[in-house]
């Protein structure tokens, strides 16, 4: 068990009617098995929403599920085929979720376009913090190219934001890039989340990323931008056991594995660790 607090990032929640193994009880059993103390669960994506028979909004689902555990943190979601865009911002601030799960590749929106840009004007009025993948992920890659991360610091300096994957094994140098362009601004706001970045049985996959480039962006970047994250479902025990003990394995201060593993995000999303 670790001897650091641990705050994670990014689990997604579904109904068993949307994916077995994949909702509030599996996520809190993970998290006594990996000393996890407090989490942040992003909600089910429309579409999955619908398929599983459900009608209304995912976030609302959400927000009962985990309206009573104070080791839960809620990410709403937005659906692009709505008109409703900043209506759906509020809403999610308005259930007292501190962010919001964006995915430009699965919901096949470009990051600087008219509909995200509705987004983040909102998210950034309320200090949302938002959670984007990064990475190869079968759609365009012109929607999700990871340098137009830089534009969207640019154009919304006070939007908090961390690419998750940090970029992947195909796009690391370009998350780094835009990292470390962003690093002297007075405020933090670009973040790099430490998810799925591990080999799996030995191989390379799409997000992995070697102990070199991790240090790499800790020496450029600084430890205060780095956060862990699950993604859960599809990470389990095993994988998370060994990603954490990876972190602590690292050759970086206990004052920057600690906020690795949650005193980043705790500080952040300014939620008690």
């Amino acid at each position: 068990m670790s001897k650091y607090k641990i705050f994670a990032n990014h689990a997604h929640i579904y109904p068993k009617e949307c994916k077995d193994n994949a909702g509030i009880p599996e996520l809190k059993t993970l998290m006594e098995t990996c000393g996890i103390d407090k989490c942040v669960c992003f909600a089910t994506f429309p579409d999955r929403f619908e398929e599983g028979g459900f009608r209304g909004s995912s976030v609302k689902w959400l927000a009962e599920q985990i309206k009573d555990d104070d080791s839960l943190v809620g990410f709403g979601v937005i659906d692009f085929n709505r008109r409703d865009l900043e209506n759906q911002v509020e809403e999610i601030f308005d259930l007292g979720f501190k962010g919001i799960k964006l995915h430009p590749a699965y919901q096949e929106f470009n990051i600087m376009g008219d509909e995200a840009r509705r987004v983040y004007r909102k998210a950034q009025e309320f200090d949302l913090f938002l959670s984007f993948h990064t990475g190869l992920h079968w759609h365009r890659i012109s929607d999700y190219n990871v340098l137009l991360f830089d534009e969207l610091a640019y154009e919304y300096p006070s939007l908090r934001f961390s690419m998750e994957h940090i970029g992947g094994y195909s796009f690391f140098k370009e998350a780094l890039a835009v990292m470390a362009n962003n690093s002297r601004a007075l405020r933090i706001h670009v973040f790099g989340g430490w998810t799925t970045i591990d080999m799996v049985n030995g191989k390379y996959h799409s997000w992995t990323l070697s102990d070199e480039q991790l240090l790499a962006l800790i020496d450029i970047c600084g430890y205060k931008t780095s956060i862990f994250g699950l993604d859960f479902p599809f990470s389990r025990e095993e994988r998370l056991v060994k990603a954490i003990e990876r972190i602590e394995n690292l050759p970086i201060s206990d004052e920057a594995k600690a906020a690795i593993l949650g005193g980043n995000l705790s500080r952040e999303l300014g939620v008690t660790l």
